[in-house]
């Protein structure tokens, strides 16, 4: 399982552990990744995703998992993500034609 987060993309980072020596060695700053259950309100169901937390604070933020995923760019989405995201919009649609 990769260390992404589903939502956002944000990965693992490289870089240096910086000693008072100044002494430098390889560390891996890896994302606070959180298995989370988000509430659709269009398709009304659960979905269990792996976002680390500033995802989780920016889904609250922009008001639920739907508004934030009907704004979010496709690139950094997975694909069950994308997938969900068709769906929503979809059921968006139809329910405003309704």
């Amino acid at each position: 399982m990769s260390r992404r987060c589903e939502l956002t993309g944000k990965g693992a980072l490289v870089g240096n552990n910086v000693s008072h020596a100044n002494n430098k060695t390889k560390t891996r700053f890896m994302p606070n990744l959180c298995n989370v259950h988000l509430l659709s309100d269009a398709m009304n169901q659960r979905y269990a995703f792996r976002v680390s937390a500033i995802a989780l604070k920016s889904v609250e933020h922009a008001g639920g998992l739907d508004t934030f995923l009907t704004k979010a760019a496709e690139a950094d989405l997975s694909l069950r993500a994308r997938r969900l995201k068709k769906q929503i919009e979809k059921r968006l649609e139809a329910s405003k034609a309704a």
